[in-house]
Formats: structure tokens, C-alpha cells, sequence
């Protein structure tokens, strides 16, 4: 069993926009249980949508009245307005209690399902495209894998808090970010490269022999 929701980093220039949030969700509606909210334990409410492979899981398996910590996408639609897509789930206290006595499930629940890094954390990794450290502001572009149909989702942007200085503009970065309310803000940041131009350089020369960047899969 995985011991991390957030997979290793396996290559240099890898997109990624994943983190966790603990939280109810609140579906729309019985009939639509797709689209809803996720409620934190201050009452703030972030727009999420479910992927179809939690349906069953939400359905069959979970306390839907009890707090999770769910596994996300994020999304930024408008301003200082957070979107959630739901892909997985971390309580590895829930496996606990099917392969232990209720003893020893107890004893390890709350070591498990606790991470390191803590609630809310976040990983960003992609181009940054606009920062204004003044106003405590910046944007990183993400790219998405193909699909297995083909069809090739188009790059989206995450809005986030923070002050990356104006010469890392078009680099690769790697964000370690908490979310605070309905705003991602930046902890800690690793500039990992230039990008690429179109003619094969980045602004400090040929890239010969140099990283890929690497699509996220979701």
C-alpha cells in the first residue's frame, strides 16, 4: 500500500497540481451526487465535483455525515474562488479495520490517516507565467496528458499567493502550497529550470541534452 496520496515526483520538469483537504462533502442533491461542496472544519465552502471513480466507493463504503480527507484536483475559475475536483481518498484506517482486531484498527487510525506535511497541503508544479510580487500574486500554467481517447485537454492555470521574484517569469517551478480558505498560498518554492522556446532554447541557451517537460495526468 502506497504510504502518500501525492505520488513522488519522477521526473524533472513533471506537472502536477494535486493536494488534500479534509472535509463533509455535501452533494447537490440526492439525484445529483456529482457536484456539491466540500465543508472544512471552519465552515468554509469549496465548489467540487466528483470523478466517476469515487461514485461507487462515496456510495458503498463511506460516511458521507463524516469529515474525510479527500484527494483533489484544483481548479481556479474566478478570483479568489477555489474549485475542487474529488479523485481519491486518504483513510488507510479504513483498510486497518478490515485487516486488524478493532483494538489495533483503533490504535492506528489516527497515526495513518495523518500526513506529514498536514491538511491542505499542495503540490504545484508547472510555468510560471505571471508574477506580481508586490501585490503577493502569481500564476503557474499546468499541462494534461492525452487522454486514452485521444483527445488532448488543454493546459489551465492556478491562481495562487505569494512572492516569486519577476526573474523566474517562463521558468519550471515546484510549489509546496496550503490552502487558507478559498486561496492557495505558496509555502515554499524550487525553481527547477527555463522553458523551452519554440525554437528548441531557453533563455539561457540551447537546451541540449536537456529535461522534457512532463504533462500531469490529470
Amino acid at each position: 500500500m502506497r504510504d502518500h496520496p501525492i505520488s513522488p515526483v519522477t521526473e524533472l520538469l513533471q506537472y502536477r497540481a494535486i493536494g488534500v483537504v479534509r472535509g463533509v462533502y455535501r452533494p447537490e442533491s440526492d439525484d445529483q451526487l456529482t457536484r456539491g461542496v466540500l465543508i472544512d472544519s471552519d465552515g468554509n465552502e469549496l465548489e467540487a465535483v466528483v470523478l466517476g471513480r469515487m461514485l461507487t466507493l462515496m456510495r458503498r463504503h463511506l460516511d458521507m455525515t463524516a469529515p474525510h480527507l479527500w484527494v483533489v484536483y484544483p481548479r481556479c475559475r474566478e478570483s479568489e474562488q477555489l474549485h475542487l475536483q474529488i479523485a481519491g481518498i486518504w483513510e488507510p484506517s479504513t483498510l486497518a479495520t478490515a485487516e486488524s482486531s478493532d483494538a489495533e484498527a483503533t490504535d492506528a487510525e489516527g497515526a495513518l490517516d495523518q500526513l506529514p506535511e498536514g491538511d491542505d497541503f499542495f503540490s504545484i508544479r508547472g510555468e510560471l507565467i505571471f508574477t506580481k510580487p508586490e501585490a503577493n500574486e502569481l500564476v503557474v500554467k499546468v499541462r494534461q496528458l492525452p487522454r486514452a481517447d485521444g483527445f488532448r485537454p488543454l493546459p489551465f492555470k492556478v491562481q495562487l499567493t505569494g512572492e516569486l521574484p519577476l526573474e523566474h517569469l517562463r521558468h519550471f517551478v515546484s510549489l509546496d502550497v496550503r490552502r487558507q480558505g478559498q486561496l492557495l498560498a505558496v509555502e515554499a518554492f524550487e525553481v527547477i529550470a527555463p522553458m523551452p522556446t519554440r525554437g528548441g532554447k531557453g533563455r539561457e541557451g540551447s537546451r541540449k541534452g536537456g529535461a522534457r517537460p512532463r504533462p500531469a495526468k490529470t
